[in-house]
């Protein structure tokens, strides 16, 4: 997921989007523990989305909380 399409997203968007990335990084894990998960390269690729939603989601918080 590309930054650009994360900024084009409403704040509710970005949050439901990062409960899905958080729900599909815990079954990664679980996964990987269990010694199933083939594609080990997906755990940080999800990270890394989650990352990129919370920064985009700090930058369209209200500065009202200052």
């Amino acid at each position: 997921m590309k930054a650009s399409e994360i900024r084009e997203m409403s704040y509710e968007e970005m949050a439901a989007q990062l409960q899905t990335l958080k729900e599909e990084l815990f079954n990664l894990r679980f996964q990987l523990a269990a010694n199933q998960l083939e594609n080990t390269a997906r755990l940080k690729a999800v990270k890394k989305d989650i990352a990129r939603v919370k920064t985009c989601m700090r930058a369209a918080q209200p500065a009202a909380k200052a």
